[in-house]
């Protein structure tokens, strides 16, 4: 398994967990929540009242990961071997291995206009094989609307966490902001992880090119060479309004492309976290 590969190669070099999971010392009780693990029920309390109640410890971990990877048709773009999609799947892995790990909660959602999958949160290893599988399974299509997604998410999550998001962001920048806000208004940490092909940063095409268009766009045919510097200036554009946006909400906005091996760069994001 690739991501046990990346997250175990990070943790053999004396890091520190840029997580927190339960401590040992019984501190006090909270009602069940779906996904919750049933190892932490406390028995004694369900014969004497009939109802399900989590033992909770000093220093228990507040935050329930919600790992939430775009699936939408521009995420199967590839100048190499490797798909923005492939490698969004291969970081959500790291990240939930990472998580579980830790004895920490995690929650997958795919989504392209909506959420069209969601793995609820839980501690169990067992959700480990659930996530692995459907993230193996899953292949990009149709729009997206990654605003929609996060503001459906953060009416929907009642329990403070951490978003990690994973697309290219290809989207109304203004709008995916909003979303942020609304997340973050809800008290969640929200971490964004942009996927991008080297092509899309270098655009290095050359001769008659004609695109493809994704996301219901019509194919175009042009010479590069004649749009390169407007497609590159807009295109810095596009990313500093996503930095400054993300980094104004107070969230971390990292990104990774597909040429980069992904050990390198996880391990580079996960040493940032911990400082």
């Amino acid at each position: 398994m690739n991501a046990r590969f990346v997250v175990e190669g990070y943790m053999a070099g004396e890091h520190k967990s840029p997580y927190r999971g339960f401590a040992i010392e019984f501190s006090q009780h909270r009602e069940y929540a779906q996904g919750d693990d049933i190892r932490h029920l406390d028995q004694k309390v369900l014969a004497r009242t009939e109802r399900n109640y989590i033992k909770q410890y000093e220093q228990e971990t507040n935050f329930v990961a919600n790992i939430l990877v775009d699936a939408s048709e521009s995420m199967s773009y590839k100048s190499g071997e490797v798909s923005k999609l492939d490698y969004a799947k291969q970081i959500a892995a790291c990240f939930a291995y990472l998580i579980i790990q830790q004895r920490d909660a995690v929650a997958l959602g795919i989504f392209d206009e909506q959420v069209q999958e969601y793995i609820p949160r839980s501690d169990n290893r067992r959700t480990l094989f659930n996530i692995m599988t459907r993230l193996a399974n899953i292949g990009a299509k149709q729009k997206t609307d990654t605003a929609g997604v996060l503001h459906s998410m953060a009416k929907q999550l009642k329990r403070k966490g951490i978003i990690i998001l994973i697309s290219d962001f290809f989207d109304d920048e203004d709008a995916v902001l909003k979303g942020v806000q609304h997340l973050r208004h809800g008290g969640h940490e929200v971490i964004a992880i942009q996927v991008l092909d080297p092509y899309e940063k270098e655009f290095p095409f050359t001769g008659l090119v004609e695109f493809e268009g994704m996301e219901e766009m019509e194919n175009q045919k042009t010479r590069p060479s004649e749009i390169r510097k407007t497609y590159l200036k807009e295109f810095g554009a596009f990313q500093k309004k996503l930095r400054k946006g993300f980094e104004k909400n107070q969230c971390h906005f990292k990104e990774f492309t597909t040429d980069r091996p992904l050990q390198e760069a996880l391990t580079s994001y996960l040493a940032f976290r911990q400082r």
